[in-house]
């Protein structure tokens, strides 16, 4: 499949454009999380400018099961905006005809920023990113000139992908179409943001007590899930597992020291997006931070920043309830992000 995907990019011409121009410089955190910066420019690629029209199409297409093999499968299936685009409660995703995927579906909140795509970080790019589930086997299941001919053939989309990109549908317009939607599944308007802006009683006393964990050593959250979006996009083994299954960066690398190597995730709107890690084997954010606490099972390539934290229970439970503060329901709602 992979190979598959491969040959797919270089036709399209893809592969040449693995970096994006413009790249998002990495956010370290600094001391006081009240200083920890917000909203931002969005990074876009000069090859694929933003405009309303191609939005627009993006978020057509972004819902629409018509772009999968057996017409039932959209992106929204397993990006459901009411659990911040995750996939809801399912630990692996359903693809065309039930067939079952192996890995979570990660949340699409802030996706714009992110330096690394997919579970092991494979992809550098949005546009890159959106091609793999419209033409694997257990996603979408899709052949390029089969839904180049499918859009084609409705008039609505045939006009619109001519007004916004002069030519007719394709693999890669519609890959850029949908990218330059994702760039504005955007949400800086969670409590712990608007404690940053000032409002002193956007936070309970427990997400205070949690935040102030989470950013020290003892709690030691923050040196994986930093910056703005809580991420460093660093691909990690975090002592998941003993033996995995799934060897994550070890299979785009085949290297032994990347089994079990999976991109750190950002953690907002992380109360939205459970089952939690890449196959979604933790069903709470508690089981989570549990996990973290026992220092993980026993793995050559864990982490070293993997140990256990001695928390009491008191403590976990603050820390769920900072990691809480991290929802930004107006982001669930924006009806701009809703289907059209």
């Amino acid at each position: 499949m992979r190979r598959g995907w491969a040959l797919v990019l270089l036709g399209l011409g893809l592969l040449a454009l693995e970096r994006p121009a413009v790249t998002p410089a990495v956010l370290h955190l600094p001391p006081d999380p009240r200083t920890l910066a917000g909203p931002r420019a969005v990074p876009i690629p000069p090859d694929n400018p933003q405009t309303p029209a191609k939005v627009e199409l993006g978020r057509r297409l972004f819902y629409d099961p018509r772009l999968s093999k057996d017409g039932r499968v959209a992106c929204a299936s397993c990006h459901r905006p009411e659990f911040a685009f995750s996939d809801g409660g399912n630990p692996v995703s359903t693809g065309v005809f039930g067939r079952k995927g192996s890995r979570n579906a990660p949340t699409l909140t802030n996706v714009a920023f992110r330096q690394r795509l997919f579970w092991e970080g494979r992809s550098p790019r949005l546009e890159l990113q959106a091609v793999g589930p419209l033409t694997a086997h257990h996603e979408m299941g899709m052949e390029p000139e089969e839904l180049a001919a499918r859009l084609s053939a409705i008039p609505e989309y045939a006009r619109a992908f001519q007004e916004v990109f002069g030519e007719p549908p394709s693999l890669r317009t519609v890959a850029f179409a949908i990218a330059a939607f994702e760039r504005t599944l955007l949400s800086f308007n969670s409590p712990f943001d608007r404690y940053q802006a000032g409002d002193d009683q956007a936070l309970s006393e427990a997400a205070l007590r949690g935040m102030e964990l989470f950013f020290s050593e003892r709690g030691d959250c923050f040196h994986c899930h930093v910056g703005p979006d809580f991420t460093d996009d660093e691909p990690r083994n975090n002592g998941l597992y003993t033996v995995y299954k799934d060897i994550g960066l070890a299979q785009a690398t085949g290297r032994d020291e990347d089994v079990g190597k999976f991109k750190t995730p950002t953690l907002r709107n992380v109360a939205l997006t459970a089952p939690y890690m890449h196959d979604g084997s933790k069903k709470t954010l508690r089981e989570v931070v549990e996990h973290y606490n026992r220092g993980g099972e026993p793995n050559l390539n864990a982490d070293p920043l993997i140990r256990p934290l001695g928390l009491s229970e008191a403590e976990i439970d603050d820390l769920v309830a900072f990691l809480e503060s991290l929802t930004d329901t107006s982001f669930t709602t924006n009806p701009a992000l809703l289907p059209p």
